[in-house]
């Protein structure tokens, strides 16, 4: 089975930074992990899930919301089926539940942005920022 691992989330206060990883795993993703995209969404409560960060299977692509940019930055290797996402200078208003999700057979420099576009989603990691 497919699985997406998130890890690294928490409670930071405001200016503070984290890094979330996401490892990908199983029969899919073994020996073929730079044949997916890669994003991270982010949902808090009450609203919608939304795109923060984006990434190319090459990971030469990137993609940000414009509230992040400047701030975050997505990063990939593809030798260690991971992904990751460093945040710094992190707002109250980041605060909410950050998912990795997978999508395969895109061009090699294409980065998706829309949620039901992706095939495969973790269980989420929390981040919480304190004002």
């Amino acid at each position: 089975q497919v699985q997406l691992v998130e890890s690294g989330g928490g409670l930071v206060q405001a200016g503070g930074s984290l890094r979330l990883s996401c490892v990908a795993s199983g029969r899919t993703f073994s020996s073929s992990f730079s044949s997916y995209a890669m994003g991270w969404f982010r949902q808090a409560p009450g609203k919608e899930r939304e795109f923060v960060a984006g990434i190319s299977r090459s990971g030469g692509t990137t993609d940000y919301k414009e509230s992040v940019k400047g701030r975050f930055t997505i990063s990939r290797d593809n030798a260690k089926n991971t992904l990751y996402l460093q945040m710094n200078s992190l707002k109250p208003e980041d605060t909410a539940i950050y998912y990795c999700a997978a999508v395969p057979a895109v061009g090699w420099s294409r980065v998706v942005v829309t949620p039901r576009e992706y095939n495969y989603w973790g269980q989420g990691t929390q981040v919480t920022v304190s004002s």
